[in-house]
């Protein structure tokens, strides 16, 4: 016991660091897998360990035994649960048991100004009975409807986080490192839940000064849902980001990057940091992403590290890269000698904590044996 707690306040205490902009002693490993990867690996049915979570302790259990990291290694961010009690048509289980998110509208083209004036009233009253079809019925109906969901999320939530706090304790985790927030760039929110990506493109064209009032509108919310009761430089909200690749850059400009920079700006002067998922390639945007509060941490689906090392480098903390392809294609030698190139090139001057292009969804996506590799090899030869 004593051991692990050493082991602990020694990974707790590289992500201090890292977060205070000293250099640890080595590299942080930040890796955790989804649920689907872990139930796969844990040789259980997808489908029913997600309806099941009384089975997520065993099947965590093998994730952490099996994989080297700093921080707690599993996540599960939705459960089918309270999607089924809501009727979403956001959300919905396949017959192969992953859950899977259609393409949805639940703005019409022609409620734009509605939303403006009022975008919480707008989604509730009628973004969210489009979404939910369990919740579009009388006022009284749908509030037992929305009970009874949130019921079961807290639910689910607090059997996870009993399983969490347990396997912190027992492998010696990181207490800082992981995020305790989530919430999309106002522009994502209005494509991903309200428009739909084929609606956002078109209203991109035929609209865009009302697209901009609109994501203007909706970031005070954003903000407030991302901000956790106790704000932590030593953790962080996630943000993903989906459209701003797919987007010419003159409307890059004008509609997503102000209200994203004034969400990620108020997250970091409440005392919580961003974590961002930079999807797809964002070079042609490197030196916007460089304005954003010192210690935004970026993680890196593509691009060039070196470049992306030498622009931002200096001033926000970088992870990713890493491909993930790699890991079913290469050699066991080669997958750890791209690790190898990734630290030699991420690692000086600190700033960097190991990590994936991104998550491993499958559990025959990869070798399992070249992922413990690289792992090992990060844990052993990245000291500063």
């Amino acid at each position: 016991m004593a051991d692990i707690k050493k082991l602990q306040e020694e990974r707790t205490q590289l992500f201090k660091d890292l977060f205070d902009g000293k250099i640890p002693k080595r590299v942080p490993i930040s890796v955790n897998f989804p649920l689907e990867f872990s139930i796969q690996y844990a040789g259980k049915d997808l489908a029913k360990a997600q309806w099941d979570t009384s089975m997520l302790g065993e099947i965590f259990e093998k994730i952490c035994k099996n994989f080297i990291s700093d921080v707690l290694p599993v996540q599960a961010l939705r459960f089918p649960v309270y999607y089924k009690m809501l009727g979403a048509r956001n959300f919905i289980m396949s017959s192969s048991g992953f859950l899977q998110h259609p393409e949805v509208s639940g703005l019409e083209a022609g409620e734009y100004d509605e939303f403006i004036k009022s975008p919480y009233n707008c989604i509730m009253e009628k973004v969210l009975p489009r979404i939910y079809t369990e919740l579009n019925t009388d006022p009284v109906q749908r509030s037992l409807v929305m009970a009874k969901a949130f019921k079961a999320f807290y639910d689910e939530l607090n059997n996870v986080t009993v399983i969490y706090e347990k396997l912190i304790e027992k492998y010696g985790y990181s207490s800082f490192g992981n995020t305790n927030g989530f919430i999309e760039a106002p522009f994502d929110f209005m494509s991903d839940q309200l428009r739909g990506f084929k609606g956002m493109t078109g209203d991109i064209r035929r609209r865009p000064d009302k697209v901009a009032a609109a994501c203007e509108a909706v970031t005070p919310i954003l903000v407030k849902g991302g901000i956790p009761a106790s704000p932590s430089k030593y953790a962080g909200t996630f943000i993903p980001l989906h459209m701003a690749p797919y987007i010419r850059t003159k409307d890059f400009e004008k509609l997503y990057w102000p209200s994203f920079k004034r969400e990620v700006e108020e997250l970091a002067a409440a005392g919580q940091p961003s974590l961002l998922f930079v999807e797809n390639d964002w070079t042609r945007y490197v030196d916007y992403l460089y304005e954003l509060p010192e210690n935004t941490r970026m993680w890196f689906e593509y691009g060039d590290p070196k470049f992306m090392k030498e622009k931002l480098g200096k001033k926000h903390i970088l992870t990713g890269f890493y491909p993930i392809s790699m890991l079913k294609t290469g050699t066991k030698q080669e997958c750890i000698d791209k690790a190898k190139e990734l630290v030699d090139i991420l690692a000086p001057g600190g700033k960097y904590m190991f990590g994936f292009d991104k998550a491993i969804i499958t559990a025959d996506s990869i070798k399992i044996e070249n992922l413990q590799a690289v792992l090992e090899y990060v844990a052993k030869n990245a000291d500063y």
